[in-house]
């Protein structure tokens, strides 16, 4: 596996092309801020001093609460919780927002061959990390877990149209998409209005289009894990693209063994990864995407995601801890290309 070793300097991400778009003359960069999905959203927006701020406000919290109405694996009343609920062999339509979210994610789950699993509620509930929040300090050994729900209970899922069947003992949790997908749709959102330059954030999950009001690209720090302090800054540039990590330090817990349980699962074995990624940033066109494959090249670890990332022409940057040198990252050769000197 090939690797880069941090020397203290910065590092830059440069999209290969991308079209450049002048911001609206005159234009100012507007902030907005709210809470949806359990996180932050926060709205950096290119545009003229009189743009109505409260008119971009409401469309963006209607945007997100219509989401959350339809995909939340928190809110017992949700389109998702409802279908979980279903009795084995009854079907359910979906909104058109949630249809395409799980066209995506069962492709991703096929792709990955299961890496990345949409129909793992009841393992994550098992291990603490859903609504239930069941996890005690004894643990759950990997066969309970598989007993509240089999591995590979997303191959037996049925998808036609906008119609979902319930296999039986079927938990959706789309809490690795849904945020990206939800970057995309506000950015929608955005663009219906005719706004054409702006950077928008949910949960770490980013999304830039066009230019900032100086003519500069929207510029984003990749995300570090805890104690990398010894990596150089990497920044890329979002024009047009958007941006997800998957890492194993934003929630977990030590068992009773002193073990770190990250809360991100492999859907393969139903328990906590265990390798030494720290995390795994995706760049690409749509953030569902990159959310989803994200999620997927994380839980293959170094090697096989790194792979599995070439293969498929996936731009992706690796962090991993080291034993001997402290911290490596590494670009895969699609993103090789946005290096820039």
């Amino acid at each position: 596996m090939s690797g880069a070793t941090a020397t203290g300097d910065a590092l830059v991400l440069l999209p290969p092309s991308a079209p450049l778009v002048a911001a609206p003359r005159g234009a100012v960069l507007h902030r907005l801020t709210g809470q949806s999905m359990g996180s932050v959203w926060r709205l950096v927006l290119a545009a003229p001093p009189a743009t109505p701020l409260a008119v971009e406000q409401a469309r963006i919290e209607a945007c997100l609460t219509e989401l959350v109405r339809q995909m939340s694996h928190w809110a017992p009343d949700s389109a998702l919780s409802r279908f979980n609920r279903l009795p084995a062999g009854q079907w359910q339509t979906l909104a058109p927002d949630f249809a395409r979210v799980m066209r995506l994610a069962l492709h991703v789950a096929e792709q990955s061959d299961g890496a990345f699993d949409p129909a793992l509620g009841a393992s994550i509930d098992c291990w603490g990390f859903g609504p239930t929040g069941r996890f005690d300090s004894a643990g759950f050994s990997v066969p309970a877990v598989a007993d509240a729900q089999p591995p590979g209970v997303w191959r037996r899922l049925r998808l036609e149209g906008d119609r979902l069947q319930q296999p039986g003992n079927c938990q959706l949790d789309l809490s690795a998409i849904a945020k990206g997908y939800a970057v995309d749709a506000v950015a929608a959102v955005m663009r219906a209005a005719g706004h054409h330059h702006f950077l928008f954030e949910l949960g770490g999950e980013l999304r830039g289009e066009g230019l900032k009001a100086d003519g500069q690209p929207w510029w984003v720090a990749l995300e570090r894990p805890p104690g990398a302090a010894g990596l150089p800054p990497l920044r890329a540039a979002l024009v047009g693209q958007a941006i997800a990590t998957s890492g194993d330090y934003r929630q977990g817990f030590r068992d009773a063994q002193g073990r770190w349980c990250s809360h991100t699962l492999d859907p393969r074995s139903q328990a906590p990864v265990r390798h030494a990624l720290a995390s795994v940033s995706v760049l690409h066109e749509r953030c569902a995407d990159a959310d989803a494959l994200a999620t997927a090249l994380f839980v293959m670890g170094p090697d096989e995601g790194l792979a599995w990332a070439n293969r498929h022409g996936v731009a992706a940057w690796f962090v991993a801890r080291d034993d001997t040198r402290g911290w490596r990252e590494w670009p895969s050769e699609a993103l090789q290309a946005w290096l820039s000197d």
